[in-house]
C-alpha cells in the first residue's frame, strides 16, 4: 500500500452532536506526587463526551501522564499523594472505584507495548484480564475473536507475542485493553516506538475502534500531525495546566502559545503560515496534507524564483571510505536473514541518516560494525582495518554507540563515575580520566551535574550524559540509535543540535531514526535499508524527494515533501524543503506571464 493509501483513514474525525452524553468529567483536578514540590496537575477541568476522539499535546513534564493515569485510578490510588477535585468516567469516581473496577471502563496503552506484553500466546495475552476479572469461558472466548478482530490480529492466536512485529504488539496490547469493552481508551504516546508502518496499524485501529465501535479515545502525541489529522479536539497542558482546548484549528491556531510551550505547528501549517506571512496566502491555514494539497491545486511554482544552488551530495568528499561494508550478510540463529549482501561506505565528515522500517536490518548493521555479531560473509573495514582481528574494546574508540534509550546504559551512582566508567576499564590513568570527564560533560551543557545521580535527572539529560560518555573516549564516528524516541520537540531538538556540533568539529555523525521531518536541517546523506540491504543511498534531498517510494519501505515523508509531490504531479519541478516550498509557491494573481 503506498502512503497516502496509509495517511487516507486519519484525515477521518468523530463530529459529535450536543446531545452526546458526557462520559469523563475533571472537575478542578489538582495533584502532587509525593515527595514532589510542585503540582503535577493544577486546577485542570474539562468534559469529554462519548464517541470523542481527543488529542493531548504538550512538552515534556507539562502532566499528560498524569492526565491518563487519574482516569484510571492509578493515581492517586497507587501513587499517593495530594489529590483535590473530582474525577468521574462513565458516572464513577475515580478516588473511590477500586482500579480493578474502573478497568471495566477504561482501558489504558502506554507507549512501550514490550512492557504491557507477559502471556505466550496471543491469545492469552486478551484472555488474561478477562480472566482477572472473572469472566466466564464462553464470554472470554467471544471477547478474544472480538478484540483481535478489532484489531486485525484475527488468525495469529496461537502466535508466540514476542515474534510479532512493533505494530502488531502494539495493537495486541490494544486488544488486551479493549477486550472488557471498555467506554474509553486512553493512549500514551502509542506509536512514538514504531516504524511508520506499524504507527498507521496502530491509528487505523484507533480509528475503527472510535468510529465503528464508539470507544471515546484519548490519545497523548508528540505528533502533532497525527493528532491534527485525528483528533475532534486537542488539549494543551502546560506546568501541569490545560492553557487551551479547541478544535485542531483552534488549538494549532494559537502559533505564539504553541511557541511558548516549545511546541510546534504541523508541517502542512507551517509551510502555509510561510506563505501567509508573504502575504502569498490569506484564509484558514491548512492543517492536514490533504488540505494543503487541495489548497495548491490552484498555485504553481514561478520558475524564475527556483534556487539556482547545486544540489547536495550524499558524501563529504572523494575520500577513500573510513567504513566500508561489501557483501555482508548476517543470519540469526532463528533463520532470520537481517542482512543480505549488504553494500555501504561511510566517509569520515559524513552526517548520515540511517532510516528503514522495523526489521530492515539497522540494529544488525551497527551490531556488526561493532563487531558485536559476526558477519558471515562480506567483509568489514573499519580505518582501513578488517574489524574481524579488531577487539570489541578496541572498536569502542573508533565508534562510539548512543542506544536509544539511555537508562540500559547507565548504571553508576554518579554522572562523573558514569562518564569515567569505560575509561577506567580501558585501563587509562586517573589524570588522563580527569583531562577527559569534565570537557566531556561540558560539551553536552552538564559540566554542574557531575556529582548527580545520573537517575535523578529528566530523560534528555539522562541521554547527554551517555553521550558524554562516548564523547570521552574520543571516537571518530557517533551512532545515535533513535535519539529522539520519547523526546518532546524542545528535547529533540537539543540533541539534534549537538549532533549538529559534534560534526562540525569533525565527527563523522550516523543516525538512526523514523523521524524524517526532524532530520532536515542536520543530515547530508540518506541511506535507506529494505529487507536487509540498500534500498536507497543519495543526498538528503534526492532521498527525501521521491516520498511516494519512501512510503513502500514503511518510511513517513514529510508533509512539506507530499506538498511537493502534489506540485511536481502538476507538471512542475519543486524542492523539497518546507521553507524553500513556501519561498518559491505563488498565489494565482502573481503568476508570471
Amino acid at each position: 500500500m503506498g502512503w497516502f493509501g496509509l495517511l487516507k483513514p486519519f484525515t477521518k474525525r468523530c463530529y459529535l452532536s450536543e446531545s452526546d452524553a458526557t462520559i469523563i468529567r475533571f472537575a478542578k483536578v489538582s495533584y502532587q506526587y509525593p515527595h514532589s514540590e510542585r503540582f503535577a496537575l493544577q486546577n485542570v477541568d474539562f468534559s469529554i463526551r462519548q464517541g470523542e476522539f481527543i488529542g493531548v499535546i504538550g512538552p515534556t513534564g507539562a502532566g499528560k501522564t498524569t492526565l491518563c493515569l487519574a482516569l484510571n485510578g492509578i493515581v492517586p490510588q497507587f501513587y499517593g499523594g495530594r489529590f483535590f477535585g473530582h474525577v468521574t468516567v462513565a458516572g464513577q469516581d475515580s478516588v473511590e472505584t477500586p482500579v480493578r473496577n474502573l478497568a471495566r471502563s477504561v482501558g489504558e496503552v502506554f507507549e512501550d507495548p514490550e512492557t504491557q506484553l507477559i502471556a505466550t500466546s496471543v491469545e492469552n495475552e486478551v484472555a488474561f484480564p478477562l480472566e482477572n476479572l472473572g469472566y466466564a469461558r464462553e464470554v472470554i472466548k467471544e471477547r478474544v475473536a472480538w478484540a483481535l478482530r478489532a484489531v486485525g490480529l484475527l488468525g495469529l492466536e496461537k502466535k508466540h507475542p514476542g515474534s510479532l512485529s512493533g505494530g502488531q504488539k502494539q495493537r495486541l496490547a490494544i486488544a488486551a485493553a479493549i477486550a472488557v469493552r471498555p467506554k474509553v481508551l486512553v493512549l500514551d504516546e502509542p506509536t512514538s516506538q514504531l516504524d511508520s508502518l506499524g504507527a498507521c496499524e496502530v491509528l487505523e485501529t484507533l480509528v475503527a475502534l472510535n468510529q465503528n465501535h464508539g470507544v471515546t479515545i484519548l490519545m497523548v502525541s508528540h505528533s502533532v500531525e497525527r493528532i491534527a489529522a485525528l483528533a475532534s479536539r486537542v488539549f494543551l497542558l502546560l506546568d501541569g495546566n490545560l492553557v487551551t482546548q479547541g478544535t485542531p484549528r483552534e488549538v494549532f491556531g494559537q502559533s505564539d502559545l504553541l511557541a511558548r510551550a516549545g511546541l510546534r505547528l504541523p508541517e502542512t501549517m507551517e509551510v502555509f503560515r510561510h506563505l501567509a506571512l508573504r502575504g502569498q496566502f490569506a484564509g484558514p491555514l491548512p492543517i492536514t496534507v490533504f488540505e494543503g494539497q487541495a489548497a495548491l491545486r490552484n498555485w504553481r511554482l514561478k520558475q524564475s524564483d527556483l534556487s539556482s544552488q547545486p544540489p547536495a551530495t550524499g558524501h563529504s568528499d572523494n575520500s577513500e571510505p573510513w567504513i566500508d561494508l561489501h557483501q555482508v550478510s548476517f543470519r540469526y540463529p532463528d533463520g532470520t536473514q537481517a542482512l543480505k549482501g549488504l553494500d555501504l561506505q561511510v566517509r569520515q565528515g559524513d552526517y548520515l541518516l540511517l532510516a528503514g522500517q522495523n526489521g530492515a536490518g539497522k540494529t544488525t548493521l551497527v551490531k556488526v560494525l561493532l563487531n558485536l555479531v559476526r558477519a558471515q560473509a562480506g567483509k568489514v573495514m573499519v580505518a582501513g582495518e578488517d574489524i574481524r582481528s579488531v577487539p570489541v574494546s578496541t572498536l569502542a574508540r573508533k565508534i562510539g554507540y548512543v542506544g536509544q534509550n539511555p537508562d540500559t546504559q547507565i548504571f553508576t551512582a554518579s554522572v562523573g563515575e558514569e562518564v569515567a566508567f569505560a575509561l577506567r576499564t580501558l585501563g587509562m590513568d586517573k589524570s588522563e580520566i580527569e583531562q577527559r570527564v569534565k570537557p566531556g560533560l561540558e560539551e553536552v551543557g552538564l559540566g554542574e551535574l557531575i556529582d548527580r545521580h545520573p537517575f535523578s535527572l529528566p530523560k534528555g539529560d539522562r541521554a547527554r550524559v551517555v553521550i558524554a560518555a562516548v564523547l570521552a573516549l574520543q571516537p571518530e564516528v557517533i551512532v545515535f540509535d533513535e535519539p529522539t524516541i520519547g523526546q518532546d520537540y524542545a528535547g529533540a531538538r537539543k540533541i539534534l543540535d549537538l549532533t549538529k556540533k559534534l560534526h562540525r568539529s569533525g565527527k563523522t555523525v550516523i543516525v538512526i531514526t523514523h523521524h524524517l521531518y526532524l532530520m532536515r536541517e542536520y543530515a547530508q546523506r540518506m541511506v535507506v535499508l529494505n529487507d536487509g540491504a540498500v534500498a536507497m543511498d543519495g543526498s538528503l534531498r534526492d532521498v527525501l524527494a521521491v516520498g511516494e517510494s519512501l512510503g513502500r519501505f514503511g518510511l513517513e515523508p514529510p508533509e512539506a515533501v507530499l506538498l511537493a509531490e502534489s506540485v511536481r504531479r502538476e507538471g512542475q519541478s519543486c524542492p523539497i524543503l518546507p521553507g524553500e516550498l513556501a519561498n518559491h509557491l505563488v498565489p494565482p494573481d502573481s503568476r508570471t506571464a
